[in-house]
């Protein structure tokens, strides 16, 4: 499991670049340089620390992404259930919805969730 997590300046980084991915370091420089308004060494330093963190891979001057930005936070959400509330997805939600009220829409999604899992798990 990735044990790497995201500030908010560096998600909106690594969107940029799964968004664009493969893509070349002056590509990245210039969209970051518009985007975020950042110096191309803010630029580098912040793809080293997300390259060495095994997110993204900076190989003769193309980008390209080692994990999908779904498997990452699924990754990250993994991570929380099992450190916040002792692995217990049932403890995550209710913790959850005790704060935050689910639309009709939301929990007919977690319904057909489940039931897609049941279904593909045969239980």
């Amino acid at each position: 499991m990735n044990k790497l997590t995201l500030g908010v300046v560096e998600a909106r980084f690594a969107d940029i670049v799964w968004e664009n991915a493969p893509i070349t370091t002056s590509n990245l420089i210039k969209i970051c340089e518009k985007e975020l308004n950042w110096k191309r060494t803010t630029t580098y330093t912040v793809l080293k620390r997300l390259c060495d963190g095994n997110i993204f891979c900076n190989s003769n001057g193309t980008v390209v992404a080692l994990i999908s930005k779904k498997d990452f936070y699924s990754q990250q959400g993994e991570k929380l259930v099992n450190e916040a509330f002792e692995g217990s997805l049932p403890a995550f939600v209710a913790a959850f919805t005790s704060r935050k009220k689910l639309s009709k829409d939301e929990v007919m999604q977690l319904q057909k969730l489940i039931d897609d899992y049941r279904e593909e798990n045969k239980l």
